[in-house]
């Protein structure tokens, strides 16, 4: 095949899978997709409510059982055990030392052993063969934010002595929020409710000798509970996120505190998020993320009719406030419309990327809709319309350039971003990352587009720029000398979020390679040395059967053979590779199988999940990409395949 004689077939391909993602709207106007069940999830909720049930005698909740609630994870855990005797993150997932210890844990809890007894004892194989406890310190290296809440897990359940548990210093919490990244917690920044809750429970297991770390910490231990009780959301789920809001739940029944407000609104978070066959999600949606996502895939390319909703909806979603969690300024988006969700740099530059895509036509906020509907009323309709376009306009401005300011500010001193925090500490998923900074550079690059516009017309010109132009301009330069220092000798990058587990390491680089491309795309250097060495790593990562998975010998997957489809269109030199990874992906387009998700994506502390609606968009933004490139290309003069 060549691009350009599959015209029709892959104009096609485009309009059917554009209408499949416009069906998954919800009827409010933005999509919220759905995460994988958890087999991690499911077992420390499990967890959480066992010990909420025995401890403080909690019989129900909302009207729900809770030994009825913990049958059904019991039962829905057996049922999804590996052949090998271990659980993955999802139920796509290879077995981890990490989640099948966490399963193995609850039917000791529950004293389920008897009843699961072939369960059980091949779990234990699993264990014995991974390396027991010492393989799960090993797993997370220094970083404690996972390791130390599953072995807490497995000493509630009677499996880990409190000895071998390293302690946490919760005391810290009581540190000043803007003090935190010079005391180096052990944690990443988004776990501090784990820091505290997980610290007082090792704490009452087993106190320190020295007395006068014994003393403080006894000190500290009530006004770090009153800044736990502060950073729980309304609805009780610290990050929407049912493992660390379980850790956090388990760990303060472990030592008495069943009747404390964090153990009980965590509590109902964990009954809330139950799903109909007994098991958990790692986090309550992506919403926000989704929703740019699937609007960046389509550039913008919506019915007039739904971009309305969902720009008022996108509006809604920045943060007004100063965040009472990582203490982030407003002007952020975080990945869900949801009271858990946290501003980030990953979600911040989707949000503002969206509200660009659709500007065009945009419509009034909701708020201003209605304050202004009464002072044009006896204008004629066109009239009025253009009044609240021009008004809305003003509001999508305010929100991008809101943003744009949030994202400069957390800028590190290395030109990179990070997630949630700047400069608050070395590790993973708190440092400067390939893909969130690719992401960012994309949507300030948009905001730098009139200036590069003017000197690409006009070599050798000068121009006077407003000290926030200065600003954006030296955050752009800053971020892409991060991501040259940062490409790797074979010319790929690796991402922070996303993974492959069939690669060495686990590592995509697919993914971050791909990322990192489209920042370069944007700001018009594909012909870079930088972008030439990514897209020349692309090529040679493909797979004899077209498409994409990690670089060989990873399998093939919808969702990384759409990212790498969606650059190398944009590449002359690309087009014969691009063909085949398009012919891939139309077949699995047409046969239906596009919908497959795999489990590409890293949560927090790199657990696995996989979301339904990833493979349709990014093959959704593949199929516009390829279709608006070559739609009206004639078939003469065109580049020679590489």
């Amino acid at each position: 095949m060549t691009l350009l004689r599959e015209r029709d077939r892959l104009a096609d391909c485009y309009r059917s899978a554009r209408q499949a993602l416009l069906d998954e709207l919800t009827p409010d106007g933005h999509w919220e997709g759905e995460l994988s069940t958890s087999a991690l999830s499911t077992a420390t909720a499990v967890m959480a409510l066992e010990l909420m049930r025995r401890e403080g005698r909690v019989e129900s909740v909302s009207g729900r059982s809770t030994q009825e609630l913990i049958t059904g994870g019991i039962d829905w855990l057996a049922a999804h055990q590996n052949n090998d005797g271990g659980w993955g993150d999802t139920v796509k997932s290879l077995s981890n030392i990490s989640t099948t210890f966490l399963a193995r844990a609850v039917f000791r809890a529950t004293e389920s052993e008897d009843r699961y007894r072939s369960t059980v004892d091949a779990a234990v194989g699993y264990i014995d063969r991974a390396g027991g406890v010492p393989a799960v310190i090993t797993r997370y290296g220094k970083d404690r934010t996972f390791s130390i809440p599953i072995l807490t897990h497995c000493a509630l359940a009677g499996l880990v002595e409190w000895r071998e548990i390293p302690r946490l210093p919760f005391e810290l919490a009581c540190v000043p929020a803007r003090f935190y990244k010079t005391v180096r917690l052990p944690v990443v920044s988004y776990a501090l409710p784990a820091l505290i809750a997980i610290g007082q429970v090792r704490h009452h297991h087993g106190k320190p000798w020295n007395p006068v770390t014994r003393s403080l910490r006894a000190v500290a231990q009530r006004p770090s509970l009153n800044v736990l009780e502060r950073i729980q959301p309304e609805n009780g789920g610290f990050l929407e996120a049912t493992p660390l809001t379980s850790f956090v739940t388990m760990s303060l029944a472990g030592m008495g505190l069943t009747e404390h407000p964090v153990a009980r609104n965590g509590l109902q978070f964990i009954v809330d998020s139950v799903r109909e066959d007994g098991s958990w999600p790692i986090d309550t949606n992506l919403a926000t993320w989704v929703t740019t996502l699937a609007v960046n895939a389509l550039q913008g390319d919506l019915p007039e009719d739904r971009k309305k909703p969902i720009l008022r909806w996108l509006l809604d979603q920045q943060y007004k406030t100063v965040h009472p969690y990582t203490n982030a300024a407003p002007g952020g988006w975080a990945w869900t419309d949801l009271p858990g969700g946290v501003p980030d740099a990953d979600d911040t530059p989707g949000a503002i990327l969206a509200l660009l895509n659709l500007a065009s036509g945009g419509r009034q906020p909701p708020d201003a809709f209605e304050a202004h509907s009464a002072t044009t009323e006896g204008l004629t309709p066109p009239t009025r319309q253009s009044i609240l376009d021009s008004e809305l306009s003003t509001a999508a401005s305010d929100a991008v350039l809101a943003g744009v300011h949030w994202l400069c500010d957390l800028q590190n001193r290395d030109g990179g971003f990070p997630t949630f925090c700047r400069g608050w500490g070395k590790l993973p998923f708190d440092r400067s990352s390939a893909d969130i900074t690719a992401h960012a550079l994309r949507a300030l690059l948009r905001l730098d587009a009139p200036r590069r516009a003017y000197l690409a017309a006009n070599p050798g010109g000068k121009m006077r720029l407003h000290r926030s132009q200065k600003r954006l301009t030296r955050s752009v330069g800053w971020g892409f000398r991060f991501l040259s220092g940062s490409q790797n000798p074979d010319g790929s990058w690796l991402p922070l979020w996303f993974g492959n587990q069939h690669a060495a390491g686990e590592e995509n680089p697919t993914y971050g390679t791909a990322k990192v491309l489209a920042a370069y795309r944007e700001a018009g250097c594909l012909d870079s040395p930088e972008a030439q060495r990514g897209l020349h790593w692309l090529r040679t990562a493909q797979n004899e059967d077209g498409g994409w998975g990690a670089g060989p010998p990873t399998p093939s997957s919808v969702e990384e053979t759409a990212l790498a489809v969606e650059i190398l269109c944009s590449d002359p030199l690309s087009e014969s590779a691009a063909a085949r990874g398009l012919t891939w992906l139309m077949q699995r387009f047409e046969d239906g199988s596009w919908r497959n998700p795999s489990p590409i994506g890293f949560y927090f502390a790199r657990l696995w999940y996989f979301e339904n609606l990833y493979p349709m968009i990014m093959t959704a933004a593949a199929l516009q990409t390829a279709h608006h490139r070559f739609a009206a290309r004639p078939e003469t003069n065109r580049p020679q395949p590489d």
